[in-house]
């Protein structure tokens, strides 16, 4: 198969485009970020109507597979428009342009924001959706325009709702690094490192066995198997859909920052802070539908695992 990937030079989108060559498809990554050497890469912003146009009519793409989206929290509450603008409005155009080159496959990367508060643990498809913060609403808002492009244009989805995304290739290709890093583990072992003085912990009194928020950790290399499965799945004529990716298992901070200690056998120093609002104390997904209706079988399910992948990747500081 021949696929686009956007936003394929990303932490999630790269490892995406690892797994599909390994797999022997045929990959452009579409991105205004490079791609690594001697993948093809052409330069594009998906807001750009006509640049799409123009790929859509040079190549012929099986499906797309959708990365290029805003993710930090904090600045879709300070900067609403900036989210809506990518995140939604730059996705409409691509599927528009979609639909004029006649590509009727989308796997779009959502998120478990869509859910908002749980109003029970594990949360499976079925939650409510009440995102709390422009950037969940952002994802249920493409969610939503997904259905009616199914219904009026025979345009195919998959949403995959990811939980915590963490962890590396475990070649030790491919990794996180963020700017700013704003996710638990990488700022754990730049800790470890010695790349910051400290981690900080938000909040040491949820109703928890440690009192530290319990979250949903899957790693990185397991989504992007989720990912070739789901194509597979639209290629057999499966319908518009979601899929919660997660472990089913819920890891508590401390336990990530004991793990990490274990791992790098380095002390690690914790700064303790107030709460943060809008942090439950328990996210965790019920992902049994992915594993019946896709066969997706995660390899990487251990935290250990996932934070010594990431450690591997950290030690290579500064990367190629």
């Amino acid at each position: 198969m021949k696929y686009l990937v956007v936003g394929g030079s990303g932490y999630i989108g790269s490892h995406m485009v690892k797994h599909l060559l390994r797999a022997g498809h045929e990959v452009v990554v579409a991105d205004t970020a490079a791609a690594d050497p001697g993948i093809e890469w052409v330069e594009l912003d998906i807001a750009n109507a006509h640049a799409l146009d123009t790929l859509f009519g040079d190549c012929h793409f099986d499906a797309v597979f959708h990365f290029a989206s805003f993710i930090q929290v904090g600045e879709s509450v300070s900067d609403p428009g900036k989210y809506y603008q990518n995140n939604v409005a730059a996705t409409l155009t691509l599927l528009n342009a979609m639909v004029r080159a006649g590509i009727r496959h989308l796997i779009f990367s959502s998120t478990a924001a869509v859910y908002g508060d749980p109003q029970y643990v594990p949360i499976d498809e079925q939650h409510p959706k009440a995102p709390i913060n422009p950037y969940g609403r952002s994802k249920w808002m493409v969610e939503q325009i997904l259905q009616d492009f199914d219904r009026a244009y025979g345009l195919k989805s998959v949403c995959l709702r990811y939980f915590n995304a963490a962890g590396a290739d475990p070649d030790g290709l491919l990794g996180e690094c963020h700017e700013p890093e704003t996710h638990l583990i990488p700022l754990i072992l730049q800790a470890a490192a010695g790349r910051r003085e400290a981690i900080t912990v938000f909040g040491h009194d949820y109703d928890t066995p440690d009192g530290s928020c319990i979250r949903d950790y899957v790693h990185v290399a397991d989504l992007a198997s989720a990912h070739e499965l789901a194509v597979e799945y639209l290629s057999k004529g499966g319908t518009t859909t979601a899929f919660n990716l997660g472990n089913g298992l819920g890891f508590s901070v401390q336990q990530v920052i004991d793990t990490a200690r274990d791992v790098t056998g380095r002390q690690i120093n914790v700064v303790e802070a107030a709460r943060r609002d809008g942090d439950p104390a328990r996210l965790v997904a019920d992902a049994t539908r992915a594993r019946l209706v896709l066969g997706w079988q995660p390899r990487f399910d251990s935290l250990e695992q996932i934070v010594r992948h990431a450690w591997e990747w950290e030690l290579q500081y500064p990367w190629r």
